[in-house]
């Protein structure tokens, strides 16, 4: 009975994994969007183009941060 319980949920876990791998996949599309967009209205605005990098880059940075608050190890 426990090796078919212990089955059941088989199909469930690979469901949540695929879902958590396809949201990562997404949120880093929607960051190198969000960044390029920023940038471009940012030169449009008059900023050089090392400024609008280095402002957008705190887009990518504040991404990161979040996730390796979510991914990491808990003790």
């Amino acid at each position: 009975m426990r090796i078919g319980t212990a089955l059941s949920f088989l199909p469930r876990i690979f469901w949540l994994c695929s879902h958590l791998f396809w949201i990562l996949i997404t949120l880093d599309w929607k960051v190198r969007k969000t960044r390029n967009a920023f940038e471009r209205e940012l030169i449009r605005q008059g900023l050089s183009r090392e400024d609008a990098k280095r402002l957008s880059r705190q887009i990518k940075d504040a991404k990161d941060n979040v996730m390796n608050l979510l991914l990491r190890p808990r003790m």
